[in-house]
């Protein structure tokens, strides 16, 4: 775009309105991005179930006869070129332009009309004068590549006609915000050759319920099969604007066609301090309010109206043909469900499937300061610069980290500048988090809480939204790494690549890469770091002994009917959000493997676990689960089981038992999961023992008559066989799953179970940290081998080349 603009001309005579059911995708020139999908959702997709409220739209010709009609064209012209020449700030040419807009007439032949369907909308509606909501459409808005998101203004409970011209004449000033100017620059469209739109919608009483944003898309990693859903209680301008930290929820979207199931495999509680909602003393004025204790301990959004915006999601994305940003809002009087907004995502839709980063810290990282929801998956380092008022933005220095309370769209002029942003409030769905992605800022860290009081001015920082959901911010620049993968073109190999996944939190972030599943999630990752409460004090929470521990138990669960409640479910849907990855292929859940002295930590813990001198070979997986220090606990962790396969839909989970000593202890264990309903063979359940003992190598065939399947253990059975404390920095030169003792128990092992005829497969780290470990693992047939993510690929080349060595057909 060159330094010169041209004002677009006065298209030929057009009606200055038109009903949102009398608009398509066809016309964004005339009425923008936005009302041209209102208008195709009303027309169309009304007949499929989805629900848009009623409403009108003026055109782009109506825009511009106003614009010709006060003479605002050669004016406007002349402030974008003092802009581009740098003899007018910003700012100025903002407040400059925006006041032609504010000044000017409204001219008989565009009021008349937009009274005229005003009146009629209010009969529709049965009122006198019905409150609107008045949103901004410009004609360049809502592009596959370009969103716009939050650039122009909305006025909500807009109430009168003089409200409402009031209201418009601001929707078409709000085309020169400085948040707009800067953006339509940094995308390089003209300034004078875009148009605005206004649309009229009836309000919808969201004050009195909630509101939110969602998504047809994980915006963070790109991930398809998913429907992304935040949520918090008033008006949506909240989760918009990053003003508050929303409930999230994540829906299945291929298991959304089977009435049978739930597939809502993420509930998050967020923190909702404060709502937006109509404000007393006239029209268009809203007011931001405390919520109370009881909102903002339970979820906006029931499962079935999750499930009804999921659904939504669906048709809008199909009908559309791209992954698609839509904003929903409930009504309080009704209790039904509405699409204000539908636009496409600009971010993932546009982006390869078959080309991906892989960043990661090249050291261990200290303590971090502040940890948040993660705006993509990179890292950034550099110096923090806390900004708390946009009347300060002057002040922030190119390639600073900006530190803020929240992302507003108002920050969009030194967004673009920033190597990375933190803020204290706000969600990943929020307007400012979608153009923090649209404009390639590396790594925001997003809803610290407290990032502006404990990060100090000037301080060195890292940002790493490489470690699943959860953004870190570190003191100091630390040294990563950023590994190019190109997916088409990694060979392909006999033997079967799965997934190590320790975390929910990162379970999208591998969705790219060739994996046929994973071979090890373990179960007690999440307990420990989402649940956080020890089993048995869900299942007897009067033996909890410690009072503050009690009230912390209590706060945690006190959406659910029965304390157990919650960890069914907590653990059912992080179990579930890891197998939504990698369906239909195979995910091997390991029940939990805790021991005595990690278990201990737990909330509550301590009233249910003995001390033992040696925990590695104490009390510890299957000796657990039949026993009655433990039984109700292992009762809880079948139901979660049960949950994500029966209530969820997730048949591809496998279970997997862990440190199972004796064959003997082998049946007690398939029997107690039986007594729970889990039951080898039904529904198609499979069971594998994880192979860590040298008593599973000796009894390989009488436990193979046991199990579909064994894993092998590297870490233990290499303790056991060498009698080396895996834990032990003494020891550590002697620990080495190569050693020959080692390899001839493991090729035993595989030889024995293919003779079994059952699968075999590995899931220590010997073959991530070793590739001629990898390379023995091939030459003696194993079926799979699962892999920390970040060896993958690289392990994925040397199992391949293997194969071809040894004439293995690929």
């Amino acid at each position: 775009m060159g330094t010169e603009t041209h004002l677009m001309p006065l298209p030929s005579r057009d009606d200055a309105i038109v009903w949102f059911d009398a608009l398509g995708r066809a016309d964004v020139p005339r009425v923008g991005g936005k009302n041209a999908s209102l208008g195709e959702m009303v027309a169309v997709l009304g007949e499929a179930g989805v629900q848009v409220p009623a409403g009108f739209a003026t055109t782009a010709w109506a825009y511009w006869a106003l614009v010709e009609h006060n003479g605002i064209g050669d004016r406007l012209a002349a402030i974008i070129t003092q802009y581009r020449e740098g003899t007018m700030p910003l700012h100025e040419a903002g407040e400059s332009a925006r006041r032609l807009f504010l000044d000017a007439e409204m001219p008989v032949h565009i009021s008349d009309p937009l009274l005229a369907a005003y009146r009629d909308l209010s009969r529709r509606a049965g009122q006198q004068e019905v409150a609107v909501a008045v949103r901004s459409s410009a004609t360049a808005e809502d592009l596959p590549d370009a969103s716009f998101a939050g650039q122009q203004e909305s006025f909500l409970n807009v109430v009168g006609e003089r409200a409402l011209l009031d209201a418009c004449r601001r929707c078409f000033a709000s085309l020169f915000t400085d948040r707009a100017i800067a953006y339509r620059e940094a995308k390089g469209f003209d300034h004078l050759r875009i148009a605005l739109s206004v649309g009229v919608q009836i309000m919808v009483r969201s004050d009195l319920a909630g509101s939110g944003v969602m998504f047809s898309i994980d915006t963070e990693t790109g991930f398809p099969r998913v429907a992304v859903i935040s949520a918090a209680w008033g008006l949506g301008e909240t989760v918009v604007q990053g003003r508050v930290d929303p409930d999230s929820y994540l829906v299945f979207k291929p298991f959304l066609s089977d009435a049978r199931l739930k597939p809502i495999v993420e509930k998050r509680l967020g923190g909702k301090a404060q709502k937006l909602i109509y404000a007393s003393g006239g029209s268009a004025r809203t007011e931001l309010v405390e919520c109370s204790r009881h909102e903002r301990g339970h979820l906006v959004l029931e499962d079935e109206e999750i499930l009804e915006l999921a659904r939504w999601a669906v048709l809008i994305e199909r009908h559309y043909g791209c992954p698609m940003d839509m904003e929903w809002v409930k009504d309080g009087e009704s209790g039904k469900l509405f699409i204000v907004q539908a636009r496409p995502e600009t971010v993932h839709g546009a982006r390869s499937a078959t080309a991906m980063k892989n960043w990661r810290l090249a050291e261990k990282a200290p303590k971090p300061i502040a940890t948040g929801a993660a705006v993509g998956d990179a890292i950034a380092c550099g110096t923090a610069c806390i900004i708390r008022s946009t009347d300060d933005i002057a002040n922030f220095v190119d390639g600073a980290i900006l530190v803020t309370d929240n992302t507003d769209p108002d920050w969009v002029p030194i967004m673009r500048r920033a190597a990375g942003i933190v803020t204290d409030h706000g969600g990943p769905t929020s307007h400012a988090a979608i153009v923090s992605r649209e404009l390639g800022v590396p790594a925001v860290v997003i809803g610290t809480g407290d990032a502006t009081g404990c990060i100090a001015p000037g301080q060195d920082i890292t940002l790493s939204c490489a470690e699943g959901d959860r953004g870190h911010v570190y003191p100091g620049r630390l040294p990563f790494a950023v590994e190019e993968v190109d997916i088409a073109g990694l060979p392909t190999s006999r033997t079967q690549l799965m997934l190590n996944v320790a975390s929910p939190a990162s379970a999208f972030r591998w969705w790219r890469l060739p994996s046929k599943g994973v071979g090890l999630a373990r179960m007690e990752f999440i307990i420990s770091n989402l649940i956080r409460v020890h089993p048995m004090a869900l299942a007897h929470p009067d033996q909890v002994a410690d009072a503050a521990e009690r009230r912390e138990i209590e706060n945690l669960t006190c959406g659910y009917e029965h304390p157990g409640d919650y960890f069914i479910q907590t653990l059912g849907r992080g179990i579930a959000k890891i197998a939504a990855a990698h369906h239909p292929h195979p995910v091997i859940v390991r029940l939990s493997d805790f021991k005595t002295n990690e278990y201990a930590h737990l909330l509550g813990g301590a009233a249910f676990e003995p001390h033992e001198e040696n925990p590695m070979l104490g009390f510890r997986g299957a000796s657990r689960y039949y026993h009655e220090r433990y039984r109700d606990g292992f009762a809880l962790e079948c139901r979660a089981i049960r949950f994500v396969r029966e209530v969820l839909g997730f048949e591809n989970v496998i279970v997997m038992i862990p440190f199972c000593r004796t064959l003997a202890e082998a049946d007690k264990v398939i029997t107690e999961m039986s007594r729970h309903g889990l039951v080898r063979g039904e529904r198609g359940l499979q069971l594998y023992m994880m192979a860590e003992i040298p008593a599973n190598v000796v009894l390989a065939e009488q436990f193979a008559a046991r199990f579909d399947g064994f894993s092998i253990g590297s870490n233990d059975l290499t303790q056991l066989i060498l009698g080396v404390d895996r834990d032990s920095d003494l020891l550590a030169p002697l620990f080495d799953e190569r050693d020959p003792a080692v390899t001839q128990m493991v090729g035993d092992l595989i030889a024995r179970a293919r003779k079994a005829g059952i699968k075999v497969g590995i899931c220590g780290q010997a073959p991530s940290n070793y590739p001629d470990f990898a390379e023995f693992l091939v030459a003696q047939g194993i079926d799979s081998i699962s892999l920390n993510p970040d060896s993958f690929v690289t392990t994925l080349k040397t199992v391949a080349a293997a194969e071809a060595r040894a004439s293995l057909p690929a």
